[in-house]
């Protein structure tokens, strides 16, 4: 659906030096998925997101969606592929002096429908977005959630193909980001859209999001699924992200280990979470095990584990255990 190839934006400061905003970003979005992009303040994601529909231009690389390379359009035949293409904002981006309706019909209008068929549609995504009886509210009257919303349905104005998230729930509180990211996981199951969404937020990833990347400096340092990404992690920039999920981490690693023992990282992964994968280790080792913390992550599809163990005893039975749970699927860290 969206293929991302060698993308780069180049700026220059005042000493006539290149500053890499992306550098050489390689990306594949699937068609119907939910694609999150993750990173810290500065890391580049914004101008990604932007780059996708040009709203940035570019300085090098590829764009293509649906097999058109958006990177090689005119203005003209770009105007009319944004109609494709979706996007909300942090800040909603809502016209302060215009209605919840006229905000709404403002794309609509632009490609001159007739009043009954703006009206219809208007109508109609007011009560998908459960907003009926705001219809005539003006901004200043509305939540953070209501606000976004109301940007969502204009989004879905011009019925896209492609919605793009700009940290559109970093603004809101978490019961309110909570209704949002149902209702863009309700727009792809019924819409089949393909969803791409900026944040800075591990727990949206881990609600809505099916694959993940995640930006350091202006490149890709790491992409997989959600579930993959949970429970090996292999960046220390994706262990900080997901340690922020779990708890107790930093007493973890200042714990002073006994003698003759190991500190492991254990995730386990889907029906893996439900087993008694410590008991039975206790059972056919002759080991001594303290379990320092742990936790589950209820991920969209899946759960993914995670335990701190202090392991004890002989060098080889450690040996043994550690290989014993490989095989049985356990993803594991020495720490």
């Amino acid at each position: 659906m969206i293929h991302v190839e060698n993308l780069s934006k180049v700026y220059k400061n005042n000493n006539d030096e290149k500053i890499y905003a992306l550098n050489d970003i390689n990306l594949q979005v699937n068609k119907g998925e939910i694609f999150g992009i993750i990173g810290l303040s500065g890391a580049g994601k914004s101008t990604l997101i932007r780059c996708l529909n040009r709203l940035e231009e570019p300085t090098s690389g590829k764009i293509i969606m649906d097999n058109i390379e958006i990177t090689k359009l005119n203005k003209n035949d770009l105007r009319k592929k944004r109609k494709e293409i979706g996007m909300i904002f942090q800040h909603f981006n809502l016209l302060s002096s215009k209605s919840v309706y006229e905000n709404i019909t403002f794309p609509l209008e632009l490609e001159k429908l007739n009043k009954e068929e703006i009206d219809r549609r208007v109508n109609t995504l007011l009560k998908y977005v459960e907003l009926e009886d705001k219809k005539y509210a003006y901004p200043s009257q509305l939540s953070g959630g209501q606000k976004q919303r109301v940007a969502i349905a204009r989004a879905l104005a011009n019925n896209p193909k492609i919605l793009l998230s700009d940290e559109g729930t970093s603004a809101l509180d978490p019961k309110t980001t909570k209704s949002i990211l149902e209702l863009l996981c309700k727009i792809r199951n019924e819409f089949g859209l393909t969803i791409v969404l900026i944040t800075h937020q591990m727990e949206v990833i881990k609600d809505i999001c099916d694959r993940v990347a995640i930006i350091e400096d202006g490149k890709i340092i790491e992409e997989n699924t959600v579930e993959e990404i949970f429970a090996n992690p292999k960046t220390d920039t994706a262990k900080e992200f997901i340690s922020n999920l779990r708890m107790n981490t930093q007493e973890e690693l200042n714990y002073i280990k006994k003698p003759n023992s190991i500190l492991l990282r254990l995730s386990f992964l889907g029906e893996n979470s439900k087993k008694p994968i410590i008991s039975k280790m206790i059972k056919k080792f002759d080991l001594d095990i303290n379990i320092l913390s742990g936790n589950i992550n209820e991920l969209m599809t899946t759960s993914v584990g995670n335990l701190i163990l202090e392991v004890s005893g002989n060098e080889k039975e450690i040996e043994k255990a550690i290989n014993w749970l490989t095989k049985e699927n356990i993803h594991l860290e020495v720490i």
